[in-house]
């Protein structure tokens, strides 16, 4: 693949032993690729040892067209059988026109660099024995185990998206997202440090870099470039799941050092060099592959979550509290966690700016001066109801379970929404997500729903829940 971007002009030796790392700062960044099963590889061990999880924000549980194969909502990545990473061996300078006869080699994994018409530098991998990879991209090639497709939803303007849908499974017709987005390299024994760097090997196990590609040497003598629309991650500061805060976002390079974010996207300028941040995982950290973000929990931080089957006791805890609608005093009753696309009858609905609970009804539509109807009135909007609780004015919509528990924080009882999508879950979680400033664009950030990618709206993002009890 060809990234894009700029270059320096290098002159280094025809060829040179690589140290254990082209990271400075960390140990040997293993690479390789890998054709193992999408739900990672389980381990001969009667309990597989697992890594971490991968999830995609904007879906509510599953792809909108379903989970099918690699192509998929949720990744658990597990402990090969046998270890498949690779670390940098030796670097070799060379003719331009030798680039294409040096890289033929399949068996050999490598990285080029072009630096003109007429000069390259090619690093070579060898097998590591002590790591595994994962590569993560919009290619369906045999070597990606996590294909990722543009979400749809996350650049929805104010209360975009379906409310229930989740983000879209399908691929846009120009997609942002790199056929071969990133990688991530997990260390096979404890504590299984997982790493990310940018880019990944095609079926010829090779990565190249362009003429035009960010890239230049290094402190220590070795080559580094960044991807065309970067690979962007943010850590969150102290414990996901004990005080969630935002970190800063930052872009990783090829080799996993951490650089300040470019002044676009895809500027040709990287940004400053951030050597007290280093490329590994902890839970809750993001990944934004411009197009799609992924959030890793780690196998600590899964256990604080609920599970499916906590997550549908939840709901009938809901349910047999028989909440009411204050006017209509019909019972309302959150449908199974299976239905996420056709609202229901008795569905609970919210006035998204006061938390008021009700069934649901065609009328309280706010009414303002104008020339397109009888008396000079018009709705102000198809989603604008008047409370008839509190009067205040705001979007009217159902009220959605949130379904995907590796997005929860913590286990409490689900009593707030997130504004203006409606998607239910705990308190914790919505304040924490309402922190978050997701990437949008070439350089705008915006706090969304996770369970949905619809921007958050109002001055917290997110409301209580005011149920009304039932009468008798």
């Amino acid at each position: 693949m060809v990234l894009k971007g700029s270059s320096e002009a290098l002159c280094p030796p025809p060829s040179l032993e690589l140290r254990p790392s082209c990271n400075k700062s960390q140990p040997s960044p293993p690479l390789g690729s890998s054709s193992q099963p999408h739900d990672g590889v389980i381990s001969e061990d009667k309990e597989p040892i697992k890594y971490g999880e991968l999830i995609i924000l904007g879906h509510n549980g599953s792809l909108a067209n379903g989970d099918k194969g690699r192509r998929r909502s949720r990744l658990a990545l597990y402990k090969r059988p046998k270890a498949n990473g690779v670390k940098p061996d030796v670097i070799h300078n060379v003719s331009t026109p030798l680039v294409s006869k040096a890289l033929s080699n399949k068996s050999q994994h490598s990285i080029s660099y072009t630096l003109s018409r007429s000069h390259s530098v090619i690093v070579e991998y060898t097998h590591d024995i002590n790591t595994d990879m994962f590569q993560i991209g919009r290619s369906t090639e045999s070597m990606i185990d996590f294909v990722v497709t543009d979400t749809a939803g996350s650049s929805s303007g104010h209360g975009g998206g379906a409310a229930g849908e989740g983000g879209g499974g399908g691929q846009s017709a120009q997609s942002t997202i790199s056929r071969y987005a990133c990688r991530i390299m997990c260390e096979r024994s404890a504590p299984y440090t997982a790493r990310i760097y940018a880019a990944g090997f095609d079926s010829s196990k090779n990565i190249f870099l362009g003429e035009r590609a960010a890239k230049w040497r290094t402190s220590d003598g070795l080559m580094d470039g960044l991807t065309t629309n970067g690979v962007l991650v943010m850590h969150p500061v102290g414990e996901f799941v004990s005080e969630p805060a935002p970190g800063v976002w930052r872009e990783i390079s090829v080799c996993g050092n951490v650089f300040a974010l470019r002044e676009t996207r895809s500027a040709q300028q990287r940004g400053k060099l951030v050597e007290n941040e280093s490329n590994t995982l902890q839970d809750g950290s993001l990944i934004d592959l411009c197009g799609a973000t992924l959030l890793w929990r780690t196998p600590a931080g899964l256990r604080h979550i609920p599970t499916l089957k906590q997550l549908e006791s939840l709901r009938q805890e809901l349910n047999a509290a028989r909440p009411q609608c204050p006017v209509g005093f019909n019972t309302l009753a959150f449908p199974s966690l299976a239905q996420r696309e056709i609202v229901d009858k008795k569905q609970p609905w919210v006035y998204v700016n006061c938390g008021h609970v009700h069934g649901y009804h065609n009328w309280g539509y706010r009414k303002e001066k104008g020339p397109t109807c009888p008396g000079g009135t018009a709705p102000a909007g198809t989603g604008e109801r008047e409370c008839p609780m509190c009067r205040r004015v705001g979007p009217y919509v159902p009220l959605w379970l949130g379904c995907e528990g590796g997005l929860y924080l913590d286990a409490s009882p689900p009593t707030h929404a997130f504004c203006p999508c409606g998607h239910v879950c705990s308190e914790k979680t919505v304040v924490g997500w309402s922190q978050i400033p997701l990437p949008h664009g070439t350089h705008a950030f915006h706090a969304a729903c996770p369970f949905c990618g619809t921007w958050l709206t109002g001055e917290q993002g997110h409301v209580k829940l005011i149920f009304q009890g039932p009468v008798d």
